[in-house]
C-alpha cells in the first residue's frame, strides 16, 4: 500500500509539472528570467530606447548588483522586474509568473506577495509610525490575520534593531533608521525577491555600509536581492555585478 501511494504521488507530481504554466519554458529554474526586453519611451522630442534587448537570469539566493552611468537603464530594468513599468517587447518571468502578461490589478497582487521594493528616498508614509509603515503591505496583501500583523511588524523591527523607534514617525528618525524601516516593510510579506533602487544613495558611507550588511544577512537567510547602485565599492561586495551601458548589458562579474 505504501509503495502504491508513493507511485500515485509521483504520478500526480508529474502531471502537475506537465500542466504547469511554467512547464517547458525553462523559467522555473531561475527566480528571475528576462528575455530580449526592449523598453522605448516616446516624447515630443522623439523615441528613446532605455533598454535594448536585455537578456538576464538570476538564481534563487543570489545577491546581484546593477551598475552603470546615469541613463544607462538601471532603474528602468528594476522597474521592469518589479512590474512598476512594462516592456515594449520581450518577456519578464519572476518565480514562473509572466509579469509582462499581467494586468494592473494582477500586478499589484503579485507584487505584494513576491517582491519587496526598497527605494532611495525611503517612501515611508509620514503620518504613520514605523511599525504602522511596516504593517502596510500586510494590510494590503491579506497574507496575515489582523492579529498577527502588529506582532510580525514588531518582530521585523526587532530583527533590524529598531524596536525602540517602533512608535515614532519618520520625521523623528535618521536617514539610516528610515531606510532600515523601509527594508523591514519590504520583508513584511516574506517575499522571495528584494529589489532595491539606489538604497544607499541618500545615506552617508557608514550608514550605507550598515544597510549593505543587512542585505548580506538577508541573502544568507535565503533571500534574492537585486540592487541598483552608483557605489562601485558596494557593488563589488555583491556576489555578482551586472554592468549596463546604453540600455545593454556590457559586462558581468561573478565572485565567490
Amino acid at each position: 500500500m505504501t509503495v502504491l501511494l508513493q507511485k500515485l504521488g509521483q504520478k500526480r507530481r508529474l502531471l502537475s509539472a506537465e500542466h504547469s504554466p511554467a512547464s517547458g519554458n525553462g523559467h522555473h529554474h531561475q527566480l528571475v528570467e528576462i528575455d530580449s526586453v526592449v523598453k522605448t519611451y516616446r516624447s515630443a522630442a522623439g523615441e528613446f530606447m532605455a533598454l535594448n534587448g536585455i537578456d538576464l537570469s538570476v538564481d534563487r539566493g543570489e545577491f546581484v548588483s546593477i551598475i552603470g552611468k546615469s541613463g544607462s537603464g538601471k532603474s528602468t530594468l528594476i522597474n521592469m522586474i518589479t512590474g512598476i513599468d512594462r516592456p515594449t517587447t520581450g518577456e519578464i518571468w519572476v518565480q514562473s509568473t509572466a509579469v509582462h502578461d499581467l494586468n494592473e490589478e494582477q500586478i499589484a497582487i503579485w507584487r505584494g506577495k513576491t517582491v519587496g521594493v526598497v527605494f532611495q528616498f525611503f517612501q515611508l508614509l509620514p503620518t504613520l509610525t514605523a511599525v504602522e509603515n511596516v504593517m502596510l503591505p500586510m494590510d494590503y496583501g491579506h497574507l496575515y490575520s489582523a492579529r498577527e500583523r502588529p506582532e510580525r511588524a514588531m518582530a521585523l523591527l526587532e530583527r533590524l534593531g529598531l524596536a525602540d523607534v517602533a512608535h515614532k514617525l519618520p520625521t523623528e528618525l535618521s536617514g539610516g533608521q528610515q531606510q532600515s524601516i523601509a527594508i523591514a516593510r519590504a520583508l513584511a510579506n516574506d517575499p522571495p525577491l528584494i529589489a532595491a533602487d539606489e538604497p544607499t544613495g541618500n545615506l552617508d558611507s557608514r550608514t550605507a555600509d550598515h544597510v549593505f550588511e543587512l542585505f548580506e544577512h538577508l541573502v544568507d537567510g535565503g533571500k534574492t536581492i537585486l540592487m541598483v547602485t552608483h557605489d562601485n565599492d558596494l557593488a563589488r561586495r555583491a556576489l555578482r555585478t551586472i554592468v549596463l551601458a546604453d540600455g545593454q548589458v556590457t559586462d558581468e562579474v561573478r565572485r565567490g
